[in-house]
Protein backbone atom coordinates (compact mmCIF):
# COMPACT_ATOMS: atom_id res chain seq x y z
CA UNK A 1 0.00 0.00 0.00
CA UNK A 2 1.32 3.42 -0.98
CA UNK A 3 0.59 6.41 1.24
CA UNK A 4 1.16 10.08 0.63
CA UNK A 5 2.32 11.85 3.79
CA UNK A 6 3.76 15.22 4.84
CA UNK A 7 7.54 15.13 5.23
CA UNK A 8 7.04 15.95 8.93
CA UNK A 9 5.75 12.36 9.42
CA UNK A 10 8.84 10.69 7.96
CA UNK A 11 10.59 8.23 10.27
CA UNK A 12 13.63 5.95 10.06
CA UNK A 13 12.54 2.58 8.69
CA UNK A 14 10.04 3.91 6.15
CA UNK A 15 10.43 2.97 2.48
CA UNK A 16 10.40 6.17 0.47
CA UNK A 17 8.80 5.47 -2.90
CA UNK A 18 8.61 8.92 -4.52
CA UNK A 19 8.99 12.63 -3.85
CA UNK A 20 6.08 14.95 -4.64
CA UNK A 21 8.04 17.48 -6.63
CA UNK A 22 10.73 17.85 -9.26
CA UNK A 23 13.87 15.71 -9.08
CA UNK A 24 16.03 18.80 -8.78
CA UNK A 25 14.13 19.93 -5.67
CA UNK A 26 15.22 17.04 -3.45
CA UNK A 27 18.71 16.10 -2.25
CA UNK A 28 18.92 12.47 -3.47
CA UNK A 29 19.83 11.03 -6.87
CA UNK A 30 17.39 8.15 -6.43
CA UNK A 31 13.87 8.17 -4.98
CA UNK A 32 13.20 4.59 -3.85
CA UNK A 33 15.04 3.56 -0.68
CA UNK A 34 14.52 2.69 2.97
CA UNK A 35 15.33 5.61 5.26
CA UNK A 36 18.06 4.35 7.60
CA UNK A 37 19.74 7.60 8.60
CA UNK A 38 18.05 10.45 10.53
CA UNK A 39 20.24 12.85 8.56
CA UNK A 40 18.35 11.86 5.39
CA UNK A 41 15.12 13.06 6.99
CA UNK A 42 16.80 16.31 7.97
CA UNK A 43 17.90 16.84 4.36
CA UNK A 44 14.35 16.27 3.12
CA UNK A 45 12.93 18.67 5.71
CA UNK A 46 15.40 21.33 4.54
CA UNK A 47 14.47 20.84 0.87
CA UNK A 48 11.58 22.25 -1.15
CA UNK A 49 9.74 18.92 -0.90
CA UNK A 50 6.64 19.04 1.33
CA UNK A 51 5.06 15.62 0.70
CA UNK A 52 6.30 12.12 -0.19
CA UNK A 53 4.91 8.69 -1.02
CA UNK A 54 5.90 5.77 1.21
CA UNK A 55 5.39 2.04 0.57
CA UNK A 56 4.07 0.38 3.74
CA UNK A 57 4.65 -3.10 2.31
CA UNK A 58 8.41 -2.46 2.04
CA UNK A 59 8.94 -0.38 5.18
CA UNK A 60 7.33 1.02 8.31
CA UNK A 61 3.87 2.58 8.26
CA UNK A 62 3.01 5.99 9.73
CA UNK A 63 2.61 6.05 13.49
CA UNK A 64 -0.90 5.42 14.83
CA UNK A 65 -1.37 8.89 16.32
CA UNK A 66 -4.76 9.47 14.77
CA UNK A 67 -3.37 11.24 11.71
CA UNK A 68 -4.39 10.06 8.28
CA UNK A 69 -2.32 9.97 5.10
CA UNK A 70 -3.09 12.63 2.53
CA UNK A 71 -3.82 9.98 -0.09
CA UNK A 72 -3.42 6.24 -0.70
CA UNK A 73 -2.67 4.24 -3.84
CA UNK A 74 -2.49 0.54 -4.53
CA UNK A 75 0.64 0.35 -6.67
CA UNK A 76 3.46 2.34 -8.23
CA UNK A 77 1.54 2.33 -11.52
CA UNK A 78 -1.17 4.42 -9.83
CA UNK A 79 1.23 7.21 -8.91
CA UNK A 80 0.94 10.46 -10.87
CA UNK A 81 3.92 11.25 -13.13
CA UNK A 82 6.86 12.99 -11.47
CA UNK A 83 6.86 16.75 -11.69
CA UNK A 84 9.24 18.19 -14.28
CA UNK A 85 10.22 21.67 -15.31
CA UNK A 86 8.19 22.81 -18.36
CA UNK A 87 10.33 22.72 -21.52
CA UNK A 88 9.27 26.09 -22.95
CA UNK A 89 11.95 27.80 -25.04
CA UNK A 90 14.29 30.01 -23.00
CA UNK A 91 17.08 32.44 -23.74
CA UNK A 92 20.64 31.33 -23.08
CA UNK A 93 20.96 33.69 -20.11
CA UNK A 94 17.70 32.54 -18.53
CA UNK A 95 18.47 28.85 -18.95
CA UNK A 96 22.04 29.21 -17.66
CA UNK A 97 20.84 29.52 -14.05
CA UNK A 98 18.60 26.45 -14.21
CA UNK A 99 21.25 24.50 -16.13
CA UNK A 100 23.80 25.31 -13.43
CA UNK A 101 21.59 23.64 -10.81
CA UNK A 102 21.02 20.60 -13.01
CA UNK A 103 24.73 20.19 -13.78
CA UNK A 104 25.61 20.42 -10.08
CA UNK A 105 22.96 17.89 -9.06
CA UNK A 106 23.86 15.73 -12.04
CA UNK A 107 27.47 15.52 -10.93
CA UNK A 108 26.36 14.48 -7.42
CA UNK A 109 24.13 11.79 -8.92
CA UNK A 110 26.91 10.35 -11.09
CA UNK A 111 29.33 10.36 -8.14
CA UNK A 112 26.75 8.34 -6.16
CA UNK A 113 26.24 5.91 -9.05
CA UNK A 114 29.98 5.32 -9.41
CA UNK A 115 30.35 4.79 -5.65
CA UNK A 116 27.52 2.26 -5.65
CA UNK A 117 29.05 0.46 -8.63
CA UNK A 118 32.38 0.18 -6.77
CA UNK A 119 30.53 -1.30 -3.79
CA UNK A 120 28.91 -3.92 -5.97
CA UNK A 121 25.40 -2.46 -5.90
CA UNK A 122 23.26 -2.96 -9.01
CA UNK A 123 22.67 0.14 -11.12
CA UNK A 124 18.97 0.96 -11.61
CA UNK A 125 18.18 2.90 -14.79
CA UNK A 126 14.78 3.93 -13.41
CA UNK A 127 16.54 5.76 -10.59
CA UNK A 128 18.58 7.75 -13.11
CA UNK A 129 15.60 8.50 -15.39
CA UNK A 130 14.58 11.73 -13.59
CA UNK A 131 18.06 13.17 -14.12
CA UNK A 132 17.92 12.34 -17.83
CA UNK A 133 14.49 14.00 -17.95
CA UNK A 134 15.82 17.18 -16.32
CA UNK A 135 18.77 17.31 -18.73
CA UNK A 136 16.49 16.65 -21.69
CA UNK A 137 14.13 19.46 -20.71
CA UNK A 138 17.04 21.88 -20.28
CA UNK A 139 18.42 20.99 -23.72
CA UNK A 140 14.97 21.49 -25.22
CA UNK A 141 14.61 24.93 -23.59
CA UNK A 142 18.05 26.03 -24.80
CA UNK A 143 20.66 23.44 -25.86
CA UNK A 144 23.69 25.69 -25.54
CA UNK A 145 23.38 26.46 -21.83
CA UNK A 146 23.75 23.07 -20.15
CA UNK A 147 26.03 21.63 -22.82
CA UNK A 148 28.42 24.56 -22.42
CA UNK A 149 28.35 24.50 -18.62
CA UNK A 150 29.02 20.77 -18.52
CA UNK A 151 32.17 21.39 -20.56
CA UNK A 152 33.66 23.40 -17.68
CA UNK A 153 35.34 20.80 -15.50
CA UNK A 154 38.22 20.47 -13.09
CA UNK A 155 40.65 17.61 -13.45
CA UNK A 156 39.21 15.97 -10.33
CA UNK A 157 35.56 15.91 -11.44
CA UNK A 158 36.15 15.19 -15.15
CA UNK A 159 34.89 11.60 -15.11
CA UNK A 160 31.59 12.54 -13.45
CA UNK A 161 30.90 15.77 -15.33
CA UNK A 162 31.80 14.03 -18.58
CA UNK A 163 28.86 11.67 -18.07
CA UNK A 164 26.47 14.62 -17.63
CA UNK A 165 27.91 16.37 -20.69
CA UNK A 166 27.68 13.33 -22.96
CA UNK A 167 24.09 12.78 -21.81
CA UNK A 168 23.19 16.31 -22.92
CA UNK A 169 25.13 16.04 -26.20
CA UNK A 170 23.42 12.73 -27.03
CA UNK A 171 20.00 14.28 -26.43
CA UNK A 172 20.76 17.28 -28.65
CA UNK A 173 22.13 15.01 -31.38
CA UNK A 174 19.15 12.65 -31.18
CA UNK A 175 16.77 15.55 -31.71
CA UNK A 176 18.83 16.78 -34.65
CA UNK A 177 18.63 13.30 -36.19
CA UNK A 178 14.85 13.32 -35.80
CA UNK A 179 14.62 10.50 -33.27
CA UNK A 180 11.38 10.33 -31.30
CA UNK A 181 11.20 11.27 -27.62
CA UNK A 182 11.53 7.67 -26.39
CA UNK A 183 14.64 7.14 -28.52
CA UNK A 184 15.98 10.51 -27.41
CA UNK A 185 15.62 9.58 -23.73
CA UNK A 186 17.35 6.26 -24.52
CA UNK A 187 20.21 8.19 -26.09
CA UNK A 188 20.45 10.40 -23.01
CA UNK A 189 20.52 7.42 -20.65
CA UNK A 190 23.20 5.78 -22.77
CA UNK A 191 25.26 8.96 -22.60
CA UNK A 192 24.87 9.20 -18.85
CA UNK A 193 26.01 5.61 -18.26
CA UNK A 194 28.49 5.15 -21.12
CA UNK A 195 31.59 5.50 -18.92
CA UNK A 196 30.34 3.60 -15.87
CA UNK A 197 33.21 1.14 -16.32
CA UNK A 198 35.65 3.85 -15.23
CA UNK A 199 34.36 3.27 -11.71
CA UNK A 200 36.48 0.12 -11.81
CA UNK A 201 39.65 1.84 -13.06
CA UNK A 202 42.16 3.02 -10.39
CA UNK A 203 41.86 6.76 -9.78
CA UNK A 204 45.64 7.11 -9.96
CA UNK A 205 45.46 6.06 -13.63
CA UNK A 206 42.36 8.08 -14.54
CA UNK A 207 43.78 11.25 -12.99
CA UNK A 208 47.41 10.80 -13.96
CA UNK A 209 48.79 14.21 -15.03
CA UNK A 210 51.22 12.78 -17.58
CA UNK A 211 51.10 10.37 -20.48
CA UNK A 212 49.88 6.87 -19.66
CA UNK A 213 52.26 3.94 -20.07
CA UNK A 214 51.27 1.12 -22.40
CA UNK A 215 50.28 -0.97 -19.39
CA UNK A 216 48.15 1.83 -17.93
CA UNK A 217 46.43 2.50 -21.24
CA UNK A 218 45.64 -1.19 -21.55
CA UNK A 219 43.87 -0.97 -18.18
CA UNK A 220 41.90 2.11 -19.26
CA UNK A 221 40.81 0.28 -22.42
CA UNK A 222 39.03 -2.29 -20.25
CA UNK A 223 36.44 0.27 -19.09
CA UNK A 224 33.87 -0.44 -21.87
CA UNK A 225 33.79 -4.15 -20.99
CA UNK A 226 33.80 -3.39 -17.25
CA UNK A 227 30.89 -1.00 -17.69
CA UNK A 228 28.99 -3.44 -19.88
CA UNK A 229 29.30 -6.11 -17.20
CA UNK A 230 27.99 -3.68 -14.57
CA UNK A 231 25.02 -2.78 -16.76
CA UNK A 232 24.21 -6.43 -17.49
CA UNK A 233 23.90 -6.93 -13.73
CA UNK A 234 21.79 -3.77 -13.36
CA UNK A 235 18.07 -3.13 -13.36
CA UNK A 236 15.96 -1.80 -16.23
CA UNK A 237 19.06 -1.22 -18.39
CA UNK A 238 18.16 -1.15 -22.09
CA UNK A 239 20.06 -2.96 -24.82
CA UNK A 240 20.86 0.43 -26.36
CA UNK A 241 22.52 1.69 -23.17
CA UNK A 242 24.50 -1.54 -22.83
CA UNK A 243 25.63 -1.31 -26.45
CA UNK A 244 26.77 2.32 -26.24
CA UNK A 245 28.71 1.55 -23.08
CA UNK A 246 30.52 -1.32 -24.79
CA UNK A 247 31.08 0.24 -28.23
CA UNK A 248 31.47 4.02 -27.91
CA UNK A 249 35.20 3.67 -28.68
CA UNK A 250 34.67 1.82 -31.96
CA UNK A 251 35.66 3.65 -35.17
CA UNK A 252 34.16 3.52 -38.64
CA UNK A 253 37.40 2.16 -40.14
CA UNK A 254 37.56 -0.70 -37.65
CA UNK A 255 40.55 0.62 -35.68
CA UNK A 256 38.63 1.16 -32.45
CA UNK A 257 38.10 -1.06 -29.42
CA UNK A 258 37.11 -3.40 -27.80
CA UNK A 259 35.79 -5.41 -30.78
CA UNK A 260 37.23 -3.63 -33.82
CA UNK A 261 33.78 -3.12 -35.35
CA UNK A 262 33.48 -1.05 -38.51
CA UNK A 263 30.83 0.77 -40.54
CA UNK A 264 27.24 -0.36 -40.13
CA UNK A 265 28.31 -3.09 -37.71
CA UNK A 266 28.46 -0.27 -35.14
CA UNK A 267 24.94 0.62 -33.98
CA UNK A 268 23.43 4.05 -34.59
CA UNK A 269 23.53 4.97 -30.90
CA UNK A 270 27.13 3.77 -30.51
CA UNK A 271 28.16 5.90 -33.50
CA UNK A 272 26.40 8.84 -31.86
CA UNK A 273 28.17 8.08 -28.59
CA UNK A 274 31.57 8.05 -30.31
CA UNK A 275 31.14 11.63 -31.55
CA UNK A 276 29.68 13.01 -28.30
CA UNK A 277 32.30 11.28 -26.13
CA UNK A 278 35.24 12.61 -28.13
CA UNK A 279 33.91 16.16 -28.44
CA UNK A 280 33.46 16.57 -24.70
CA UNK A 281 36.83 14.94 -24.03
CA UNK A 282 38.83 17.21 -26.33
CA UNK A 283 37.06 20.43 -25.25
CA UNK A 284 37.50 19.73 -21.52
CA UNK A 285 40.50 20.43 -19.34
CA UNK A 286 42.16 17.14 -18.47
CA UNK A 287 44.90 16.26 -15.96
CA UNK A 288 47.43 16.16 -18.79
CA UNK A 289 46.25 18.93 -21.17
CA UNK A 290 44.06 22.00 -21.54
CA UNK A 291 40.85 21.61 -23.50
CA UNK A 292 40.66 22.78 -27.10
CA UNK A 293 38.51 25.68 -28.23
CA UNK A 294 35.05 24.32 -29.23
CA UNK A 295 35.24 25.57 -32.83
CA UNK A 296 38.81 24.28 -33.18
CA UNK A 297 37.62 20.91 -31.88
CA UNK A 298 34.89 20.72 -34.52
CA UNK A 299 37.47 21.53 -37.22
CA UNK A 300 39.98 18.93 -36.03
CA UNK A 301 37.37 16.21 -35.59
CA UNK A 302 36.14 16.82 -39.15
CA UNK A 303 39.63 15.97 -40.39
CA UNK A 304 39.84 12.57 -38.66
CA UNK A 305 39.03 10.30 -41.59
CA UNK A 306 37.71 6.87 -40.67
CA UNK A 307 36.85 7.86 -37.08
CA UNK A 308 33.22 9.04 -37.17
CA UNK A 309 30.13 8.37 -39.24
CA UNK A 310 30.10 11.42 -41.60
CA UNK A 311 26.31 11.86 -41.56
CA UNK A 312 26.14 11.68 -37.78
CA UNK A 313 29.04 14.08 -37.41
CA UNK A 314 27.32 16.51 -39.77
CA UNK A 315 24.16 16.34 -37.65
CA UNK A 316 26.27 16.84 -34.53
CA UNK A 317 27.76 20.05 -35.95
CA UNK A 318 24.27 21.31 -36.79
CA UNK A 319 23.13 20.60 -33.23
CA UNK A 320 25.99 22.65 -31.71
CA UNK A 321 26.86 25.10 -34.46
CA UNK A 322 30.05 25.53 -36.47
CA UNK A 323 31.08 27.94 -33.73
CA UNK A 324 29.71 26.38 -30.50
CA UNK A 325 29.16 28.48 -27.39
CA UNK A 326 32.56 29.40 -25.94
CA UNK A 327 34.36 29.63 -29.29
CA UNK A 328 36.75 32.57 -29.61
CA UNK A 329 36.29 34.27 -32.99
CA UNK A 330 37.73 37.24 -34.87
CA UNK A 331 35.28 39.55 -36.63
CA UNK A 332 36.04 41.38 -39.88
CA UNK A 333 36.23 44.62 -37.88
CA UNK A 334 39.19 43.28 -35.92
CA UNK A 335 37.20 42.71 -32.73
CA UNK A 336 37.66 39.51 -30.75
CA UNK A 337 34.63 37.92 -29.15
CA UNK A 338 33.27 34.73 -27.68
CA UNK A 339 30.17 32.99 -29.04
CA UNK A 340 27.39 33.21 -26.45
CA UNK A 341 24.45 31.76 -28.40
CA UNK A 342 23.62 30.26 -31.77
CA UNK A 343 21.93 32.33 -34.47
CA UNK A 344 18.29 31.88 -35.37
CA UNK A 345 18.80 31.30 -39.09
CA UNK A 346 22.37 30.27 -39.88
CA UNK A 347 25.28 28.39 -38.31
CA UNK A 348 27.52 31.23 -39.53
CA UNK A 349 25.73 34.03 -37.65
CA UNK A 350 25.78 33.35 -33.90
CA UNK A 351 25.58 35.95 -31.14
CA UNK A 352 29.06 37.09 -30.17
CA UNK A 353 30.18 39.03 -27.09
CA UNK A 354 33.08 41.20 -28.25
CA UNK A 355 35.58 42.39 -25.64
CA UNK A 356 38.95 43.03 -27.32
CA UNK A 357 40.22 45.07 -30.29
CA UNK A 358 43.12 43.54 -32.18
CA UNK A 359 43.72 46.85 -33.96
CA UNK A 360 44.21 48.89 -30.80
CA UNK A 361 45.56 45.90 -28.83
CA UNK A 362 43.22 46.80 -25.97
CA UNK A 363 40.16 45.52 -24.15
CA UNK A 364 36.90 47.25 -25.04
CA UNK A 365 33.58 47.40 -23.16
CA UNK A 366 31.87 43.99 -23.65
CA UNK A 367 29.01 44.09 -26.14
CA UNK A 368 26.81 41.32 -27.56
CA UNK A 369 26.46 41.47 -31.34
CA UNK A 370 23.79 39.38 -33.08
CA UNK A 371 25.44 38.58 -36.41
CA UNK A 372 22.03 37.74 -37.88
CA UNK A 373 21.13 41.42 -37.57
CA UNK A 374 24.57 42.98 -38.10
CA UNK A 375 26.88 43.76 -40.99
CA UNK A 376 29.69 42.18 -38.94
CA UNK A 377 30.96 38.79 -40.05
CA UNK A 378 33.24 36.16 -38.58
CA UNK A 379 36.70 36.17 -40.10
CA UNK A 380 37.76 32.94 -38.40
CA UNK A 381 38.65 31.18 -35.15
CA UNK A 382 41.32 32.61 -32.89
CA UNK A 383 43.73 31.26 -30.31
CA UNK A 384 43.38 33.01 -26.95
CA UNK A 385 47.09 32.46 -26.20
CA UNK A 386 48.03 34.46 -29.27
CA UNK A 387 46.52 37.56 -27.68
CA UNK A 388 47.39 36.76 -24.08
CA UNK A 389 43.76 36.29 -23.12
CA UNK A 390 43.04 34.02 -20.16
CA UNK A 391 39.80 32.33 -19.12
CA UNK A 392 37.76 33.09 -22.21
CA UNK A 393 34.83 31.15 -20.72
CA UNK A 394 34.14 33.89 -18.18
CA UNK A 395 32.77 36.06 -20.98
CA UNK A 396 29.83 33.74 -21.60
CA UNK A 397 29.53 31.83 -18.28
CA UNK A 398 28.87 35.02 -16.35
Amino acid sequence: MLKKIPVSQLRVGMHLEAFCGAWIDHPFWRTRFVISDPNDIALILDSAIKEVWIDCDKGDDIESDGSEPLETRQSVADLPPAATTPAAKASFADELKQASRIVSRGKEAVVSMFQEARMGKAIDAEAAAPLVEEISNSVLRNPGALISLARLKTADDYTYMHSVAVCALMIALARQLGLNETQTREAGMAGLLHDLGKAMIPAAILNKPGKLSDEEFAIVKTHPAEGHALLLAGKSISVITQDVCLHHHEKMDGSGYPDGLSGEAISLHARMGAVCDVYDAVTSNRPYKAGWDPAESIKRMSEWTGHFDPSIFQAFVKSLGIYPVGSLVLLKSGKLGVVVEQGEKSLLTPKVKVFFSTRSQAYIPPEVIDLTRSAEKISGREDAKKWGIKNVDRYWAE
